[in-house]
């Protein structure tokens, strides 16, 4: 699925920001999934359009299901 780019005036929104969501859950694995490559490394904001604060809790959410083994650190 390719992501379209944004035009020139448009702006995208944070889809976090969007949907009110206060808390990401790092247990909610398909979400998280949606924000790493498919080298399981995290996607940048740049690419997934998310807002710098929601952008650092996912990366934060997405570290510690790691840890926990609800998401792999590399796919080889």
């Amino acid at each position: 699925m390719a992501q379209k780019k944004p035009q020139l005036g448009q702006e995208r929104h944070c889809h976090f920001c969007v949907n009110q969501v206060e808390v990401i859950d790092y247990k909610d694995t398909a979400l998280l999934r949606r924000y790493t490559s498919s080298y399981a490394k995290i996607v940048p904001r740049r690419r997934s359009g998310v807002c710098a604060w929601h952008q650092r809790k996912l990366a934060n959410a997405i570290k510690k299901a790691r840890v926990l083994a609800l998401m792999p650190f590399v796919i080889k």
